[in-house]
């Protein structure tokens, strides 16, 4: 009589010949494997006698089973072998030859874009179009203009290359670059502050709420006030009420601004509000790159710190009917911030804002009498 499932007796491991024929190797191939998995499937239902069970102990479903069982009945334990597909050969793939001469290209000229490269390709009697430029790119790692410059120095510093002209003008462009992306040179308090502006939400009777911020790039002294509306004379205000009465206090002058290019700092300086108090206070203007939000990210990190830790918990504390009321607490937060909350910024060194603007307050009163 035939067990639960149809599964016929199997015959025991020591009669069973290797899967692969021949003398048994001590290492089974990953084939023998999967064949010894499937075999002992059947096998466990068949001594269980409940292929439901087995198949819930092995975690296989009971199509499976019956599957490999039928496989089994019709050609024993070789038709338990994997039949997976063979790995396709791509007929579409980029020739080698075409394939070096772009990785060659993307190397020589960085700053070349696809379809620069694939025409520069064609007149070398190759052929290849701007998208499987971008292919080849991206199987080298090579799909940015900086990780290109990143393998034409590698490149340079091994092989001890001369670097042509158009070579040395990507590499320091993408230097400038770099340093406009958060690497700016600050040399003391007061060199050079960030204005910006910061939507928080709005707020229920009032309306939508705007912080203006200030940070001092070197010191990450930080300033912030809130406002019902988003206008020259509000980037104005924070200026006049909080940051140059700040540096007056510590005798250190502010000798510019790095702004974006929003309608509140740029302007016609002759009615502009914040361009014409910036010229009462005789602080230079230093605009950010068109189209380059990024490069002004000195205020980004802190607009995220702020935002997580102060207002998305302030408002899940607290109802909040107005400006000032939110100030209030805003200013407590600020403080602590400033005064007590150890910062790592580029010159801060674990020290607080505070601290570190008032560590190198002599550095810029010294070299305000230079000048």
């Amino acid at each position: 009589m035939e067990p639960v499932g149809g599964v016929r007796s199997l015959p025991s491991r020591s009669d069973r010949a290797p899967p692969s024929g021949g003398t048994e190797t001590p290492e089974m191939t990953q084939e023998q494997k999967i064949i010894r998995a499937k075999v002992g499937l059947l096998e466990l239902a068949r001594q269980l006698g409940n292929v439901s069970q087995a198949c819930k102990m092995l975690g296989y479903s009971r199509d499976s089973f019956y599957r490999l069982k039928e496989l089994y009945d019709t050609g024993g334990e070789l038709a338990l072998a994997e039949m997976s597909r063979r790995k396709p050969v791509l007929k579409n793939r980029t020739p080698p030859e075409v394939e070096e001469a772009v990785v060659a290209i993307a190397i020589e000229q960085p700053a070349w874009g696809q379809v620069r490269v694939a025409e520069a390709v064609k007149r070398q009697g190759l052929a290849i179009s701007p998208a499987g430029v971008r292919c080849v790119w991206q199987r080298h790692d090579l799909e940015t203009m900086k990780k290109r410059l990143k393998a034409l120095e590698a490149k340079s510093a091994q092989d001890g290359l001369v670097l042509t002209e158009a070579q040395i003008v990507a590499l320091e462009r993408a230097r400038a670059d770099n340093e406009a992306h958060g690497e700016f040179e600050s040399e003391c308090p007061g060199y050079c502050g960030a204005p910006d502006s910061f939507y928080v939400g709005t707020l229920k009777g009032v309306g939508r709420i705007y912080q203006q911020t200030f940070i001092d790039t070197y010191a990450k002294v930080a300033f912030a006030k809130l406002y019902d509306r988003k206008t020259p004379i509000t980037a104005a205000d924070l200026l006049n009420d909080r940051v140059v009465p700040f540096y007056d206090e510590h005798e250190v002058k502010l000798q510019r601004v790095l702004t974006d290019r929003g309608t509140e700092f740029c302007g016609n300086p002759e009615r502009h509000e914040y361009q014409l108090y910036r010229a009462v206070e005789d602080i230079d203007h230093t605009r950010t790159k068109t189209k380059s939000p990024q490069t002004n990210g000195i205020c980004e990190p802190f607009h995220r710190t702020v935002l997580d830790e102060f207002y998305r918990v302030a408002f899940r504390k607290k109802v909040y009917r107005g400006i000032d009321e939110l100030q209030a607490d805003l200013d407590a937060w600020i403080a602590d911030y400033n005064g007590s909350r150890p910062h790592q910024g580029r010159w801060c060194y674990g020290k607080t804002p505070i601290q570190t603007f008032l560590d190198a307050a002599p550095l810029a009163r010294e070299k305000i009498m230079q000048h």
